[in-house]
Parts: C-alpha cells; structure tokens; sequence
C-alpha cells in the first residue's frame, strides 16, 4: 500500500512531517513499515512511502538504514511463522515409570531365570511354588515363554518413558509426544490387561500354586496402567477409548486361544499327604561353618523351615553337618504335611511365608543365603572365626 503524508495543516511537504526515512512499528495484533519511494512527478506530493504490515508478536522497534541506502523489512510468508508447539507436560512422572518398568525388567528377568532352569525361588508354606506356574502350560503364549514376553514389555515401557522424560521435541522416528503419550497408554493397557487374565488363571486353574513374584508382576502392570490413564488428557482418551477395548478383547482372545488345550495344576494341598522325616546331611563342615554356626546361636538368628523344602536342605549343605547340628532351626510341620494341618505355632506367629526363612536381630531374610551373608547380617567377623579355632 502507497500514501502520501501531509501535516496537519493541510500542507502537501511531506518533509516537514517526516524526519526518518524508515520506521518500523509494531502492536500485539499487526506489525507495519515503511519506507520512501523515488520521488514521484506529481507536484501534490514529492515524497511518497510504501507500508508493509503482517501479524506480529509483541514488539516495538526502530531501525535505520545504512546512509544512501534504502531498505525495508523483508516480508515472510505466513508459513514461515513460529509453528505452534505442543503444551509441555511435566515430565516428572516420567521418572516413575522408568523406576516401575526397571523392577518389572528385574522380575521378569528372574522368572525367565527360574523358567529356563526349573528352579524355584523358595518353598512357600501351601506347598505350590513358582516352579509349578513356570512349568505349567500356562507359562507358554503360543510357545513363546510368558515371561520373555513380559519383559520385552516392561523394557518397552521403560525405554519409552526415558524418552518421554527427557527428549525435547519429539522422540525418534519423528514421533510426537502426544503420540508417545498415546503409546505408552496402549502399552500399559495391554499389559494390565494381560495381568488380569493371569490372575483369573492363577485363581481357578492353578488354585492349588503361590507364585509371589507373579503377583509382584501383576501389581507393577496396575499400577503403569493406572498412571498412564492419569497422565493422557480426557480429549485424547476419547479419541483411542475404541482401540482401546478393541485392544483389550484381542488380548483377552489371543490368551484364551493360547490356553484352549492347557491343563490346570490340581491343589497340593487337598492330594498331598506327607509323614514327617529327617533329613540327611552329606557334606562336612569347615571350621568357619561351624564358629558361624554358633554365632548365629549365641546372638538367637533362627532358621525356619520345613522337612519337605529342597531348599532348606541345599541351606543345610551349606553349613555340612556337624555346623547343622549347631543351628537354632525351627521346623514348621514337625507332625507331617497333609489336609487340615496347621503349620506349627512358632512359625504362625513369626509370620513365615516361605521356606527357609532368617530371623536375624530383627531382619527378615527369605529363600537360600550365602554364608558369608549371614555373616554380615549378624555381624560376624574372622577375627571371630579365627578366634573359635583356636580355641578348638
């Protein structure tokens, strides 16, 4: 756009009422400049000037050009402006994820442990143990091992949240947060959905088994679940709540289809009848064994278990016989194991959940310990070992 300037008053020299030859103005709603142009032959106005206006921020300013040039701000396309950027969230419950998916990365690492070499972490007081979940038909999702699966998902979980929490603009692969955001709530959806079917299985077919890391599992994938539903925004769950349930039935029907021809573990507890018998140790003893032993004893560290757990046994061939002998063990079925026997008061009342179990100056230690461990825990030193010996 071209105008003219004249005063006030009605004059026509338009020098007399511009000194700049070049300004540049600008309001929260548009910006404008201008600047003079070749003078023109019309004898009404010599001086004329071309303004420039576009949208612009907040902003007022001047400039000048160089002597004998003249110049004016160079106009951008609407397209050039400032893309608008998603609203930041906070990033902080972020780190809550990564801390979740790290212990389900850690539990699930352990069951694949346990999975791949049958073993069990300790032997629980029903008498069912992981093992027999791992090595059920249950533990496979079409071959693949469930909890292989599990961690690939809790490792999803983490790996994403990192990059939630610390990435600045969008993640890799030119994804969006928000699409981030929408990922990880798919994720966990799919994740606690799964966990609630394995509870149903745990509950009705597998009745008879206690599987404590499998619970800690479940409880991990809840609570994941729980905080993406918290973090994702009303307007964004309304737009995935479709796949979402979608998602939920095939999961539901992937499992059911996986589990079609598996086969529930009966109760041990309703077909076990077990008389009571001693146990036999075979190795023998080193003389630090044997002063830990008595350590243990002197200071009132308990062991708790039962006749029937391997694992107390393996715990015992660890002290040899003769350091055995010298332990402060507490078993928990002394009359056998068999339907409608309570385990034994002592044990009832320590609040014992497994088999062995430490009772040490008031610590809780579950499953097989090394000695040098226990050691540590009672404060036992070498000095100490040393000492025993010679006094032997």
């Amino acid at each position: 756009m071209m105008f003219c300037l004249t005063s006030p008053f009605g004059s026509s020299d338009c020098s007399t009422t511009m000194m700049a030859r070049f300004v540049s103005v600008s309001s929260p709603h548009f910006r404008f400049s201008f600047r003079e142009l070749p003078p023109s032959s019309s004898s009404l106005c010599p001086r004329r000037f071309e303004v420039y206006h576009r949208r612009f921020s907040i902003k007022c300013s001047s400039s000048k050009p160089e002597d004998g040039v003249d110049s004016a701000p160079s106009l951008s396309s609407p397209s050039s402006s400032p893309s608008t950027s998603e609203v930041p969230v906070d990033t902080s419950s972020y780190n809550w994820y990564t801390v979740l998916g790290g212990f389900g990365m850690l539990d699930t690492a352990y069951l694949t442990y346990l999975k791949l070499t049958g073993s069990d972490a300790f032997c629980p007081v029903g008498g069912g143990t992981c093992g027999d979940v791992l090595n059920s038909d249950y533990a496979l999702v079409f071959g693949v091992p469930l909890p292989v699966v599990g961690f690939v998902m809790y490792g999803l979980v983490t790996a994403l949240s990192a990059q939630l929490g610390n990435a600045e603009g969008n993640l890799p692969f030119g994804v969006s947060k928000t699409n981030g955001r929408l990922a990880l709530f798919t994720a966990t959806t799919t994740m606690a959905s799964a966990s609630a079917y394995f509870l149903y299985i745990l509950s009705t077919k597998l009745s008879g088994s206690s599987c404590l890391y499998c619970l800690l599992s479940a409880f991990l994938s809840f609570s994941l679940f729980f905080l993406s539903l918290k973090d994702v925004k009303l307007q964004e769950i309304q737009q995935v709540v479709g796949l979402q349930i979608c998602l939920v039935i095939i999961v539901v029907a992937s499992l059911s289809a996986s589990y079609s021809s598996a086969q529930p573990i009966p109760s041990r507890s309703g077909d076990i009848e077990l008389p009571y018998y001693s146990t036999e140790i075979t190795t023998s003893s080193s003389p630090y064994a044997v002063a830990l032993a008595k350590h243990l004893n002197s200071i009132g560290a308990k062991m708790y278990g039962a006749f029937w757990c391997s694992h107390c046994l393996e715990q015992k061939e660890m002290f040899g016989r003769e350091a055995a002998k010298l332990l402060n063990y507490v078993e928990c079925f002394p009359e056998g194991y068999k339907k409608g026997v309570q385990i034994f008061k002592a044990c009832s009342d320590a609040r014992i959940e497994g088999f062995p179990t430490w009772m040490i100056n008031g610590q809780v230690l579950s499953g097989e310990v090394e000695l040098a461990e226990l050691a540590e825990m009672s404060g036992f030193t070498l000095d100490q070992a040393d000492e025993a010996n010679q006094l032997k």
